[in-house]
């Protein structure tokens, strides 16, 4: 568990996360857990900005899934997710579910997990962002089992 007090400090823990990040037999799944507001994107643009990806990251609640080239660390692709409009699992798969995560190449940061049940493999990454009071995030990490 870790905690942050403002957006350096959070931006220095997603940093600090992402230096822990592995390359492995497929992508590298991140379920990002939390409410409305708890900073879930922003956890992830600042992931991107360690991987070397200079653009601006939007959520992409609308579009479901941007895909994005990493200049530095183990993988080629950081693939963020937004799963909060889905109605079920089978709509994450009809965007290519089952590939994306079989390629080692990718990580994969989604967003709102709990909307695709079954999707999320065990061994998963998970973390869990607790919005506090003022600029004050929680950090809780494990992984799915």
């Amino acid at each position: 568990m870790a905690r942050t007090h403002n957006i350096k400090e959070f931006n220095a823990e997603a940093a600090r996360f992402a230096a822990t990040l592995k390359k492995g037999q497929a992508a590298t799944i991140v379920a990002l857990l939390g409410e409305l507001g708890a900073g879930k994107t922003s956890f992830t643009q600042a992931i991107a900005k360690y991987f070397g990806i200079d653009e601006t990251l939007a959520s992409p609640t609308f579009v479901i899934e941007k895909i994005y080239e990493a200049k530095s660390g183990p993988f080629t692709r950081l693939i963020h997710i937004d799963a909060y409009r889905l109605e079920k699992a089978r709509d994450l798969e009809v965007l290519g579910w089952d590939e994306i995560v079989a390629d080692a190449q990718n990580v994969i940061l989604l967003e709102w997990p709990e909307k695709v049940p079954g999707l999320v493999p065990k061994g998963a990454k998970t973390v869990s962002i607790t919005l506090l009071e003022g600029e004050t995030r929680e950090f809780t990490y494990g992984e799915k089992n």
